[in-house]
């Protein structure tokens, strides 16, 4: 699907209010600003082994809310068939370039969906 930082962003994107403020805050220092385990250590004045505790313990929790809710693979899936539904209106406007009011309808269609994917 992606790359495990990508989809731990998606994750923390859609679950990190399910999250106690202790993981969100572990998650946005390693992942968002590239701190190092030592460095959040300091931060939040707590061991490295806290901080890789907490760390694990978020991202095992983020990937659970996925398994059950399957959130950000819906929003994946919705994602796709918008696209691709895009693709097929721009064939049939490429079809259909003599037909001005099938093409309307159909760019009517595509401003739609560019509106839903902005």
């Amino acid at each position: 699907m992606f790359d495990k930082v990508t989809e731990l962003n998606l994750l923390y994107d859609f679950y990190s209010r399910l999250l106690t403020e202790k993981q969100r805050e572990v998650l946005r220092l390693y992942h968002c600003e590239n701190c190092s385990l030592s460095e959040i250590a300091d931060d939040l004045s707590i061991s490295r082994q806290g901080v890789h505790d907490a760390l694990k313990n978020a991202e095992k929790a983020l990937f659970g809310y996925e398994a059950k809710l399957s959130l950000v693979k819906k929003f994946t899936d919705t994602e796709d068939a918008v696209k691709s539904a895009d693709r097929q209106i721009d064939c049939l406007i490429s079809e259909n370039k003599g037909n001005s009011d099938l093409t309307d309808k159909l760019f009517d269609l595509k401003n739609m969906i560019e509106g839903l994917i902005q």
